[in-house]
Order: structure tokens, then sequence, then C-alpha cells
């Protein structure tokens, strides 16, 4: 019957009419204007000749109103009505760049038909639409606050609920994560900011000659009192990397947390100098080992990286630098050029004069100054061309270093109000009982597995429908 029913449209159709109904707007169109463009979807199924054909372009059909049914957006029919009577395609505003792309794919229209007025308009916005998915490729990040990342943190508080003193530990856990918790967390963080500044502060004062001690043999012994400090604040941090350890809900998550490994890291040099001091001697007796030792004891300084976790702008630049690493990159490279082309340059104009610019490894020092606009002055040039190629090299300088800057800023932004809103995430998840976030959890399950159920009984199968049947409008 299918078969029979096309072949009426035989070389004489060009006055037949088709009825296309999309998502209830019934409109009729002529075979004349269909075929003008037959590689489109309603063009195509005027070559159809069989059901398996007809069923592969449109979601139902009735052969005795010779009508065609599609699910899809009724209103953008309109431009696609618009487009076979006058060959031009328009940009529909009320969708978004993503969806009318979709939606001219599936009805096989080339956006090259768009008519001039919205063209450019059209691959403006597909412009933006690409630049907006790469920043956000490269801003997901453990600060995203995502449902799935405070699904997480719920799936996390759950686990209290399983455990001994559960809702005791969850407290303790909390107090010591988020600052903004409570008041004792409060004081807590406050603590612990003091710590990392004595730490860093004795480490400082020890380096000063008036407060160190030389004994007999002319080795450098700790002032007493900065001793005592040291000792203090390494107590302090190891029980804070403990307390948290034993206090974490997943011990697996708790070692791939980066502020978790920058604790680690601060208290293991000190052990790691006791060790050696205690089994080998001091270091003027261990040789190149005493070298090491006093490596580790230099690796104090990234005690000054504990205050990121009571800072939500530190956290926030360390995700921006983490995640702008195409933006780092394009300036490393755009450096590395104009570093290597003013080199040149002013190798080429000052190696007879004898100021520093003798080769062109020894002019990149001077080009690497020059370009990020420091500028010591311990080499600079004397000649005309010379001075030509170094206010080049500044002015150039300036435009690349000045280029990803908003780029980076906006990320920083961006970061900045995804953490503040993670911290408002846990604080208020933190003041829910284990219980009653998994009574919600589960709530929330059967609700959507019970849409899913009502969902599924509700639509009928279009292929099911028999001919001359059609979904009522």
């Amino acid at each position: 019957m299918v078969n029979k029913t096309l072949n009426y449209w035989g070389p004489s159709f060009e006055e037949d009419v088709i009825n296309i109904n999309v998502g209830g707007l019934r409109r009729r169109l002529s075979s004349s204007a269909l075929s003008k463009f037959p590689d489109t979807r309603l063009g195509r199924l005027l070559s159809c000749d069989s059901e398996e054909s007809i069923l592969q372009l449109c979601d139902d059909y009735d052969v005795s109103a010779r009508e065609f049914y599609f699910d899809r957006n009724p209103g953008f029919f309109l431009y696609v009505l618009h487009f076979y009577q006058t060959g031009k395609l328009h940009v529909m505003e009320e969708l978004c760049v993503f969806s009318f792309c979709q939606e001219i794919e599936y009805w096989g229209i080339n956006e090259f038909f768009l008519d001039s007025c919205c063209s450019y308009r059209y691959h403006e916005r597909k412009l933006e639409s690409r630049h907006h998915n790469w920043d956000e490729e490269s801003e997901v990040s453990s600060v995203d606050t995502s449902p799935d990342e405070i699904s997480d943190i719920n799936h996390d508080l759950l686990r209290y609920s399983t455990l001994r003193c559960g809702n005791v530990r969850k407290r303790l856990w909390l107090t010591m994560e988020n600052p903004g918790y409570s008041i004792p967390s409060k004081l807590f963080s406050f603590v612990s900011i003091s710590v990392v500044l004595v730490s860093i502060a004795t480490m400082c004062i020890h380096s000063m000659p008036e407060y160190q001690d030389v004994d007999e043999n002319g080795n450098v012994l700790d002032e007493p009192i900065l001793h005592k400090l040291e000792y203090f604040c390494i107590s302090w941090f190891t029980f804070e990397v403990s307390a948290r350890l034993l206090l974490s809900p997943n011990p697996r998550k708790f070692f791939k947390h980066p502020l978790n490994l920058i604790d680690i890291v601060s208290v293991l040099p000190f052990y790691f100098t006791l060790l050696v001091d205690v089994t080998m001697g001091s270091d003027s007796e261990l040789g190149n080992l005493g070298k090491v030792v006093q490596v580790f004891r230099l690796m104090r300084i990234f005690r000054v990286l504990k205050l990121a976790r009571h800072s939500t702008g530190l956290r926030s630049l360390g995700a921006t630098l983490k995640h702008s690493y195409r933006e780092v990159g394009i300036l490393l490279l755009y450096l590395a050029v104009g570093v290597s082309v003013f080199s040149g340059v002013a190798y080429t104009a000052e190696k007879e004069e004898d100021v520093g610019f003798d080769t062109i490894p020894a002019c990149w020092w001077w080009g690497t100054v020059s370009m990020t606009t420091v500028g010591y002055g311990d080499v600079v040039p004397v000649t005309v061309a010379g001075k030509l190629a170094a206010s080049g090299c500044i002015l150039g300088g300036i435009l690349v270093v000045a280029l990803p800057i908003t780029i980076i800023f906006n990320k920083f932004s961006h970061f900045y109000r995804k953490q503040k809103a993670l911290e408002a995430a846990v604080r208020n998840s933190g003041k829910k009982d284990p219980e009653e976030v998994g009574s919600v959890s589960s709530h929330e399950r059967d609700s959507e597995a019970l849409s899913e159920t009502s969902l599924g009984r509700s639509s009928p199968d279009r292929r099911g429908l028999t001919p001359g049947a059609h979904p009522s409008p």
C-alpha cells in the first residue's frame, strides 16, 4: 500500500500536496517546493519507496491523508517553511546556537542557506559558544561546585553514620576543614594560621647572624628559644595532620588532596633531618648527605602554603594557575619568540661595543629582563640600533604580558565564586544529620524512579500506531 501511494508521485507530481505535522502544527507543502531541495529531510520523503525508509525520516505517517508526523520544535518549523518558500534560512532568536545547529541538522538544511542578515550574527554566536566551551574544559577542577561534587560531600558525610562516635567525628572534621563552619572552627583556623606565621618568622630569624650561636668547632647552633618554638610548631603541625587523617571520612581521598599533601610535606623534612642527626651525626660529618639534609631543612619554607587551607583566595589562585596552562603556555611562547628575536638584533648591534652582548645566549638574559619590564640595568645597549631594539623589546613585552591577563583574571573570579559556593554547600551539608541526608537522598531516588516509571507507561510507541491513526494535537 505504501508503494502504491508513493508511485502516484510520478513525473506529474508538481501539483501534489503533502501534509506535515510538527508537534501539533499542521501545514501543507507542495511536492514541487520540496523537490527544489532534494537533500533535505522533507525532500528525501519524495524518493522513499518503502515503509522503513519513510520511518527513517519521520516519526509516523498516515498514508490515506498523506500526512507525516515529526516530534520536533513546532516554532522552528515555521522557519523551515519559510526556507522552502524563499530558499533562505533565518536564525530563530529564541534558540541557542547549539539547539539551532541541531534543528537545521535534523531537517537537513545546510547553514550555507542562511540569509545575509543572519549569517554574520549566527557565526559570531557560534564562535562565542566554542570559546565558552573551550574555557569550560579548562575550568574543570576540584573546586567546581557541580551537583556531583556536592553529592560526593554528602556521601562522605554519610560514612560517619556507620562509625563509632560518628556524629562527634563529623563535627570535629568539619571544624578542622571548614573555617566558617562554627565559632570553634574559626578559633582553630586562627590558631593554625598563627602557628604557621610563627614558624615562618622563626625560620627567617634563625638566618640572621645575631641570633646564631657557634660552638667550638664552628658549627652553627640554634637559639634555644627559637629551637623550642620550632619544636612547638612541628608538634602542632603533626597533631593537625594526624587528626585530619584519623577524622577523615575517606582515607584514600585524604592522600589525594593537594592541601593534605602540603601538610605532610611541611613536617617530613623535620623528622628526616632529626633522624639523620640522631643516627649519623651533624651535617659537617656527612659530606654530600649533609647538603641533602640542608636542602630538606630549606623545604620548611613550604609551610607558607599551609595558609591556603584557611584562605579562599589562595585556593582560588592555585586552581587558576592549574587550569590556565593554555594561557600561560601562550605567554611563554610569545616571550620565547620575542626574547630570541630581540636578542639576535641586540647582538648584531652591540657585539663590537664590549658591553655584555658578546654572544646570543648572553643576550637572552637581557632580552628576558627587558621583555618582562624588570630592567635590572646590568647590561644596557649603547648604540642607536641597540637602543631601538631595546625599545621594541620593552614595548613588545608590555603587549605580550598584558594579553592573557584578562583571561586569567576572569578565571580567578570564576574559581573564587565557585570556591565560595562550595564552602557554603559544605557548611550547609554539615549542619544536617547523616540520617537526614540519607533520607533526603533516598526520597529523591524514589521520586526519580517513580517519574521514570510513569513516563515509560505513558509514552506510546509511535511505530506501533496503525496507518491512519495520529497523535491528538
